[in-house]
């Protein structure tokens, strides 16, 4: 099995790894593409209002542009590391036991509008890159990714969840990979679609597959293993579970 985070807007800073080497990333099919987006986010960087534009940055937020400047010479350090944020925090990639480490170092991968997708161990630096992003005189990064995701996804020959929102799935879907919606049940029995902790949840989910010492390799498996660790969830079709919060 194989769970698909999203990617994070917010990233921690500095790191201990080596500077950028896309030859030490996962799924080299990306490569040349990744390769193509980091030098344009480079030479992007030259121009503030260009920057600001196209990655739709606030007056304020020099520092993510200087981190894009730095693309190549800043120090890396693991994906999962990297990325923070709440459902960062769901997962607790920090607080798991050694052993639990080296699975969800095995099964969580994450996907991103400038690398495509990683695997949670690939070394990265800071950057700042959003799926909606338009880079001047490129098309949209859906048109960019989808055939080189195509074929990436297409060479994993394994069981996926796939947890990314609506706009990273966009840059390239998995076939046959199940997703999840989170809703809220109301006293009333009426439900809705979560949104602020939307992401919260899908970090609990991810955090017990990874733990999960069931084979999953189905649906039914999927919501077996969520349901043994406290969560209300329901199969809703052959590739839709649904988690229910209160």
């Amino acid at each position: 099995m194989r769970v698909i985070l999203p990617p994070s807007e917010t990233k921690s800073d500095g790191g201990h790894g080596a500077p950028l080497d896309l030859a030490a990333l996962s799924f080299p099919a990306a490569t040349a593409t990744r390769r193509r987006l980091v030098d344009a986010l480079v030479d992007l960087s030259s121009d503030l209002g260009a920057s600001r534009a196209a990655l739709g940055l606030g007056a304020t937020a020099v520092a993510e542009v200087d981190r894009n400047a730095d693309l190549w010479a800043a120090p890396t350090r693991p994906a999962v590391e990297r990325y923070t944020g709440v459902l960062y925090d769901a997962l607790d990639f920090p607080g798991m036991t050694a052993a639990t480490k080296t699975k969800a170092l095995d099964r969580v991968l994450i996907g991103s509008a400038l690398f495509g997708v990683l695997r949670a161990g690939d070394p990265i630096p800071a950057y700042r890159l959003s799926a909606g992003s338009k880079l001047p005189g490129s098309p949209t990064l859906a048109a960019v990714w989808k055939p080189v995701l195509r074929e990436v996804f297409d060479g994993i020959d394994d069981f996926i969840v796939d947890l990314r929102s609506g706009a990273y799935q966009n840059l390239g879907r998995v076939a046959g990979a199940v997703t999840v919606t989170v809703v809220t049940e109301k006293p009333d029995g009426s439900r809705s679609i979560v949104s602020h902790f939307n992401k919260h949840h899908k970090g609990l989910v991810a955090r017990d597959l990874v733990r999960t010492r069931r084979r999953v390799a189905d649906i039914e498996a999927v919501a077996a293993v969520l349901s043994d660790a406290g969560q209300r969830v329901e199969i809703a079709d052959p590739t839709t579970v649904v988690v229910v919060t209160d």
